[in-house]
């Protein structure tokens, strides 16, 4: 039942933005207004497309609300899952310091380039 409900949704939402981006642009938004002789202005066919953006809105809003329901009632354990969760590796451990013998005096800094290489 949940998995028809998501492809009805699916469609629905579909067809929604189709009748959305069909109807002709009241305002001038971005500059650009609807010219009075465009394809979809006729006003029967702003008053069908109203009409179904109206119904649609409707049943998408229904079927979001049937899908929370049905989401609900199906229910999980309420367990967490932790398939994925990071476990601690013990660290290994640290093998015995050695001191290293100390760096001459006379060393260059590391941002000068030594002159006989």
């Amino acid at each position: 039942m949940f998995h028809f409900l998501i492809v009805v949704q699916a469609i629905v939402a579909a067809s929604l933005v189709a009748v959305i981006l069909m109807q002709r642009s009241e305002g001038g938004g971005l500059g650009m207004g609807g010219s009075p002789s465009g394809l979809m202005s006729a006003r029967g066919a702003a008053d069908f497309l109203t009409r179904m953006t109206t119904i649609l809105a409707t049943v998408f809003i229904v079927l979001s609300i049937s899908l929370a329901f049905v989401a609900a009632k199906k229910g999980g354990t309420g367990e967490i899952d932790s398939s994925l969760e990071r476990t601690e590796v013990p660290a290994a451990p640290a093998a015995p310091a050695t001191t290293a013998p100390a760096a001459p005096a006379s060393a260059a800094p590391a941002t000068e380039v030594p002159l006989d290489k």
